[in-house]
């Protein structure tokens, strides 16, 4: 009973992450982390075949991993992901009643998104020396690119150099689901990424990839976090240095200058404008500071 009832379940897991892959073309960072934490849900409920599982089941799920010390955080993730699946198995039928509809996600403190300061930014882009070659164009090109247009890592690795329209100065990004959007790129980066092209097809003319390695073959995620950490460092001591930092370092000094949510909610891709909402709370932040080192009466 046992192994016929684990092996039920693992079908349904398989079936949901496929469904995820192929047609609702979710974020492979999305498909894995879904699949580690229902892989964990599924070896805590053992025996117990999905179907038969209740609210009970999942808050004592919840439990024991608060008794593991997960953050708030974590444990909403995992909830989340949870969540997801009953969804998607009501929907095929497989179960009558989602469980999960009776749970509440932990109480979280708002954590604000980290940021560069602009003027550490500009040092990096204009002062810092990257060096000369292929390398240090491909490095330079990384930052700027991910600071001034805000695309994520995974965009950045999936674009092509037929993306580019020099002549329109814009790129074509594929973000998550596959949803295109157009982002306009500065007259700086558009001729610092034809200087890097001139050097890259030194390396391969065959890769459509526009960010390759050393060898010509397309560049891959921890390439790029490595890149972004190692000249991150250079001008900035917080605690995170990953390239959504710089992300969030574009959207965060768009709105500083005045541009509209709703226009930098299109320009990340983001599918509502709650997402986008997180960077107002930076902005106040500064406010308060800026208010605080110059009212008079401070």
């Amino acid at each position: 009973m046992k192994n016929n009832n684990s092996d039920e379940n693992q079908e349904l897991l398989s079936q949901y992450l496929n469904y995820l892959t192929y047609e609702k073309r979710s974020s492979k960072y999305t498909v894995t982390s879904y699949k580690i934490d229902l892989r964990d849900f599924i070896a805590f409920i053992d025996t117990t075949i999905i179907s038969e599982c209740t609210d009970k089941t999942i808050r004592n799920w919840v439990v024991s991993l608060s008794e593991k010390d997960l953050t708030p955080r974590s444990i909403n993730r995992k909830i989340t992901a949870v969540r997801s699946f009953f969804l998607f198995l009501q929907k095929q039928r497989k179960v009558k009643d989602n469980p999960t509809n009776k749970i509440k996600s932990l109480k979280t403190k708002k954590r604000l998104p980290y940021f560069i300061e602009q003027k550490s930014i500009l040092t990096l882009l204009d002062s810092i020396d990257f060096g000369e070659g292929f390398s240090a164009q491909r490095n330079k090109i990384i930052i700027e690119l991910l600071y001034t247009t805000g695309m994520r890592r995974s965009e950045l690795v999936n674009l092509h150099v037929h993306s580019i329209d020099f002549q329109q100065k814009t790129v074509k990004v594929h973000g998550k689901r596959n949803k295109e959007r157009i982002i306009p790129l500065i007259e700086e980066t558009t001729k610092h990424i034809k200087e890097y092209l001139l050097e890259r097809n030194k390396i391969t003319k065959d890769n459509t990839y526009l960010i390759v390695t050393d060898l010509g073959k397309k560049s891959y995620d921890n390439l790029i976090y490595r890149i972004v950490k190692k000249y991150t460092s250079y001008i900035t001591t917080i605690e995170k240095k990953s390239p959504h930092v710089l992300r969030h370092t574009f959207a965060t000094h768009l709105l500083n200058e005045g541009a509209d949510l709703n226009d930098i909610k299109e320009l990340l891709g983001h599918a509502n404008l709650s997402a986008t909402q997180i960077y107002t709370h930076n902005s106040f932040e500064k406010l308060k500071d800026i208010y605080k080192q110059t009212h008079p009466r401070n």
